[in-house]
């Protein structure tokens, strides 16, 4: 199974992704994850990216790519994979096309999740991330002394810069501007499923579910 998870940023992609993952019984593929696990690695194409990135500069879609390919052909995603953070443009997914085509990919979803903008500015100038696995709550569930669900951390938990207002929009204009052409280029060549994803997270995974079993 095969399947990309597609929508703006604040979605709530990289929760869905990791719950979809563990009921599917599929590798969950977050682009960034990959990225520095390649160059923690120091693969080969790890150690081109490290030089760039060291730069300050953008990973080029060709190594990206690259990347993406070693770990959508090795064992991990045999039984599968949920792709999240790529394809961002279309000619990102133009590579992946020809990765699938190696893939021999019969089957292909996209989960566009889709949520308004005011609400995703709330969403994300009100949630607070743990320093130490990640995890992210709602800044009014924070208390003194609050101990992280995940990794049990002591007031691990802080606001990233890039979730301010400004930030966000900007972002948003950005999706809008070329990630959202992405969505048009899948439209023949995948099972597209749509999904309100200003529900509650469970209601949102279950609709999902239900969409690709009746599909």
């Amino acid at each position: 199974m095969q399947i990309i998870i597609f929508g703006s940023p604040g979605v709530g992609k990289g929760t869905q992704a990791k719950i979809l993952a563990l009921k599917l019984c599929i590798a969950h593929i977050s682009t960034g994850d990959i990225l520095r696990e390649a160059i923690k690695n120091e693969t080969e194409l790890g150690k081109q990216a490290k030089a760039i990135v060291e730069k300050g500069e953008l990973v080029p879609d060709e190594i990206m790519g690259g990347i993406i390919r070693e770990v959508l052909k090795g064992e991990r995603c045999k039984n599968g994979f949920i792709l999240d953070g790529f394809p961002r443009t279309v000619a990102q997914a133009k590579l992946l096309d020809n990765i699938f085509t190696e893939l021999k990919n019969k089957k292909l979803y996209l989960i566009r999740l889709e949520v308004k903008d005011e609400e995703i500015i709330n969403r994300l100038t009100n949630r607070l991330v743990c320093n130490k696995c990640g995890n992210i709550i709602v800044k009014n569930d924070y208390k003194d002394n609050y101990i992280c669900p995940v990794c049990k951390s002591v007031n691990s938990y802080y606001k990233r810069k890039d979730d301010s207002e400004e930030v966000i929009r900007r972002r948003l204009k950005v999706y809008y501007d070329t990630t959202e052409q992405v969505f048009g280029h899948y439209k023949k060549i995948a099972e597209i499923i749509e999904i309100d994803g200003s529900q509650n997270i469970e209601n949102v995974t279950k609709n999902i579910l239900v969409k690709m079993k009746s599909s």
